[in-house]
């Protein structure tokens, strides 16, 4: 059993876009945050089960990741 957090944000095209940052590279959509946090379920599963498949270690969560706000010239 693993838990993982799920950052959630909503995209300014609609919908919500879900990262998993323990496990780069796994990422999902959904229409709403609540679909959004159902697919990050199976997201994770289908990258775990790619990282078992090749023989790769399986991160585990690290701790409460830190959220910051930074602002930069563009």
């Amino acid at each position: 059993m693993h838990t993982y957090t799920v950052v959630i944000e909503a995209e300014e095209s609609g919908g919500f876009f879900g990262i998993v940052p323990a496990l780069p590279g796994c990422f999902t959509r959904g229409a709403t945050a609540g679909e959004g946090q159902l697919r990050a379920v199976e997201a994770i599963e289908v990258h775990i089960a790619g990282l078992l498949a090749d023989g790769e270690p399986v991160p585990r969560k690290l701790g409460r990741p830190t959220m910051v706000t930074v602002t930069v010239a563009a």
